[in-house]
């Protein structure tokens, strides 16, 4: 194997020039060339950037996936270029425990009946969440990925190469300066009455050197100044691509949104439809049937109370709830002259009964209250349809 023995030497040189003019800076004893506020500004930003970018990478890894084994796993995938083996998340495990605890409980009795039932909306919510996951990883873990393994480490090369630069630049500057102070001691004039002939001689030759050791640093220091310039140029141009890349994860963090909006959404509408079933089940305990929680979308019951106008009926009913709930008579319902509220439906309804209005998707309504009423539910009318709506399936209008 050959080597260059006069680039090793050269090298060596250099690296120790630079760890020379490092520890004097260190130590005080040397100048350093101080970049300008702008400069500094974008440094403070990128490293900020990255910092941020890794906590909230590995936090978002941690709620797609809690187990730390699993993690590591796919991360040795990942690094082997080897495609990750395809998992049951827990809630189709879940579903796949269910079913078969009905099928060896009795599929045809009340808890066997229910287990399937619960089963098959168990494995829609982990098909769900598979799907959430999937659409995290592609468009929000992968481009903030992407930038700490891709452009942060251009960044960072571009970055240690200037403070060489730096470094080189002010070595210069201070050989030139110790040449300068050289030769403004060696072309000092000697007293001719106390110097030898002989001096004279020597204190010229030296006073020549020096002034061609001052050219030549001069001309090193203009050399380090161009590289330096040339580098520093190059890095603020990749700090300033920061901003385009906190564009390019802001768009990714409003996808990384909507998906989860949806995963929610649907796991939602999944538990919603499945409350429904169990409650027409014979023989099946359902706690509330009807009433649930509103997503934290949806307005509370409290302020859709306070602002949905109440309509008094006709007729009076000893019971005003189970006048209500029970036997409702929409016939004898009258809509407010004014102060009704226009809804907007953001899932399809299916009635469970006469009483109650199917909705579909993105159409508009009319809603108002009755006395008495469970504040999850109001009347909706469309046309000349007229039933109860949940409020959890409404986006309220001014």
């Amino acid at each position: 194997m050959d080597f260059n023995m006069k680039k090793l030497a050269s090298d060596a040189g250099v690296f120790f020039s630079r760890a020379v003019q490092f520890t004097e800076e260190k130590l005080g004893q040397a100048e350093k060339t101080e970049l300008d506020a702008h400069f500094e500004n974008l440094l403070a930003k990128a490293d900020c950037t990255k910092n941020w970018t890794e906590k909230i990478l590995h936090q978002t890894e941690v709620l797609l996936q809690p187990n730390p084994s699993v993690r590591v796993e796919e991360f040795l995938y990942e690094k082997l270029d080897r495609k990750v083996p395809s998992r049951v998340t827990n809630g189709e495990l879940l579903a796949q425990y269910m079913v078969e605890a009905a099928n060896d409980f009795g599929p045809g009795t009340p808890y066997g009946k229910t287990l399937l039932k619960v089963g098959e909306t168990q494995k829609r919510l982990g098909g769900a969440e598979r799907d959430f996951m999937h659409s995290a990883s592609i468009n929000f873990l992968n481009p903030l990925r992407n930038f700490l393994e891709g452009d942060w480490r251009t960044i960072t090369k571009e970055r240690r190469i200037l403070e060489n630069r730096r470094l080189d630049l002010d070595a210069c500057k201070a050989r030139l300066k110790k040449a300068k102070a050289a030769e403004a001691k060696a072309s000092a004039v000697p007293d001719f009455q106390e110097t030898r002939p002989r001096n004279y001689i020597l204190s010229a030759s030296a006073s020549a050197l020096w002034s061609d050791e001052v050219e030549k640093a001069e001309h090193e220091l203009r050399v380090a100044q161009t590289e330096f310039d040339r580098q520093a140029e190059l890095t603020r141009l990749l700090l300033e691509g920061i901003s385009s890349t906190h564009v390019n994860h802001l768009r990714c963090l409003h996808e990384f949104v909507e998906s989860q909006t949806t995963y929610y959404a649907q796991g939602y509408q999944y538990m919603l439809d499945l409350q429904k079933q169990l409650g027409r089940f014979p023989g099946t305990f359902v706690g509330n049937a009807e009433s649930t929680s509103p997503p934290p979308a949806t307005t509370s019951p409290t302020t859709v109370a306070a602002t949905i106008p109440v309509v008094p009926t006709v007729g009076r009913a000893p019971n005003p709830a189970t006048a209500v709930e029970g036997a409702l008579n929409l016939n004898d319902v009258k809509p407010p002259a004014s102060g009704t509220r226009k809804a907007r439906v953001l899932y399809d309804y299916e009635a469970a009964d006469s009483s109650e209005l199917a909705l579909l998707a993105d159409e508009m309504i009319t809603v108002y209250s009755l006395p008495g009423m469970d504040p999850d539910w109001l009347i909706g009318e469309r046309g000349n349809q007229k039933g109860k709506v949940p409020v959890t399936y409404l986006e309220l209008l001014s």
